[in-house]
C-alpha cells in the first residue's frame, strides 16, 4: 500500500505535468526589449549574453538548499522529477557552488543520470582564499559535477577576487570555462560590485534583486547594461521571506494581463522584466514549483509602472 509520502510525491509529479503542458504546447509569445522565445518548441523568453550574443532562457535554477540532499532519499527522487521538468520545459541555466554542501555532487549525478549535461548551461563558483585552494576546489568541482568544463565560473562573493579572476581567465583561455564573472548577495556590496565590474570587464555578474530588495536597479543593473555584462539574479524570493508576506494577499488586479497566476511567478517576472537581467535562478526541489517558476518566463513582461507598484507594496 502506498505511503502518504509516495502519494504526495505522485500528486506533485502529476501537478507538474499539468503545469508544464502549456510550456510545451503554447504558441511562442514575443517578449519586450529584444526578448524572444527559444525557437520552435518553447515559449520561454530568452536574452542574449552581451559578450557573445549567445541566448539563454530567462528562468534558470539554483541549488542552494534544495539540492543539498542525500542520494537515494525521497528528496533526491523528487529532484529527479524536478530536473526533468526543468529541462523538458526548455530551461538551461543551473547555478551551484562548492560551498553548498553536496549540491555539486547531487547536481552532477542528476545531470549524468538524465543525460542532461549537453543541454545545461552549467555555472559554479570559486570560493577560496588562495591559488592553491582554488585549484584544488576547481578540480573537485569538475569531479563532483561529472564534467570536463563549465559554461560559467564565478568568484563567489568577490572573495579573493584578485586571485580568483586571473585564475578563471586562465581556465577560459584553456577552453575549460566559457564565461567568467563574480557574485554577491548583499545590497551593501553593490557599489563595490559596480566598480569591480567596470575595472575587470567580466562576462557576468550575479546579484540579489527582488520586490523587497530592489536597490540593484538604482545603479548596478543600468551599469551592467551599459558595460555589456550579463546578469544572473539570486534571492528573488528573499530566501522565502516574500511568501510569508503574501500568505493571504491577492495578486494585483492586472496579473492576468501579464500571464501571472501565482506570487512566485510575479516575483520572478519582476526580476526578469528589468532589461539588464539575463536570467533569474530560483532554487526548488519540488516538481510543481519548478513548473510554476518556468511559467514566469512566458508571456508579457512587467512595465515600469507595474514594477514600481510591486516595490511600493513590499517596501
Amino acid at each position: 500500500m502506498s505511503t502518504r509520502r509516495e502519494f504526495l510525491f505522485s500528486a506533485s509529479v502529476a501537478a507538474a505535468g499539468v503545469a508544464l503542458a502549456p510550456l510545451a504546447n503554447a504558441a511562442s509569445p514575443l517578449g519586450l526589449l529584444g526578448d524572444r522565445p527559444t525557437p520552435g518548441t518553447s515559449p520561454l523568453l530568452t536574452r542574449a549574453i552581451p559578450s557573445t550574443g549567445e541566448r539563454l532562457p530567462v528562468i534558470g535554477a539554483g541549488t542552494s538548499g534544495s539540492y543539498e540532499v542525500d542520494p537515494g532519499s525521497a528528496d533526491f527522487d523528487a529532484l529527479k522529477e524536478t530536473i526533468r521538468v526543468f529541462f523538458e520545459g526548455r530551461g538551461r541555466v543551473f547555478d551551484t557552488a562548492p560551498s553548498y554542501s553536496n549540491a555539486e555532487q547531487v547536481l552532477g549525478a542528476l545531470l549524468e543520470q538524465g543525460g542532461w549535461r549537453d543541454q545545461c548551461f552549467l555555472a559554479t563558483k570559486l570560493a577560496a582564499d588562495d591559488r592553491e585552494a582554488m585549484e584544488a576546489q576547481w578540480a573537485a568541482s569538475l569531479r563532483n559535477l561529472r564534467t570536463d568544463r563549465v559554461e560559467l565560473l564565478q568568484v563567489h562573493n568577490m572573495r579573493a577576487w584578485q586571485v580568483g579572476l586571473p585564475f578563471a581567465r586562465e581556465l577560459k583561455e584553456q577552453g575549460l570555462v566559457k564565461y567568467i564573472g563574480f557574485t554577491h548577495a548583499s545590497d551593501a556590496q553593490h557599489d563595490r560590485m559596480e566598480q569591480l565590474m567596470r575595472e575587470q570587464k567580466p562576462d557576468f555578474i550575479q546579484v540579489n534583486y527582488s520586490v523587497m530588495a530592489p536597490n540593484a536597479a538604482r545603479s548596478l543593473l543600468p551599469a551592467a547594461r551599459d558595460q555589456g555584462v550579463a546578469v544572473l539574479i539570486n534571492r528573488a524570493f528573499n530566501d522565502g521571506k516574500l511568501f510569508e508576506r503574501v500568505a493571504d494577499r491577492p495578486l494585483p488586479g492586472w496579473s492576468a494581463e501579464v500571464g501571472v497566476d501565482s506570487w512566485a511567478q510575479m516575483f520572478l517576472k519582476f526580476a526578469i522584466s528589468h532589461p539588464a537581467v539575463t536570467a533569474v535562478i530560483p532554487a526548488t526541489g519540488k516538481p510543481h514549483r519548478q513548473a510554476d517558476n518556468l511559467k514566469a518566463g512566458t508571456g508579457p513582461l512587467l512595465d515600469q509602472a507595474q514594477r514600481d507598484e510591486l516595490v511600493r507594496m513590499f517596501a
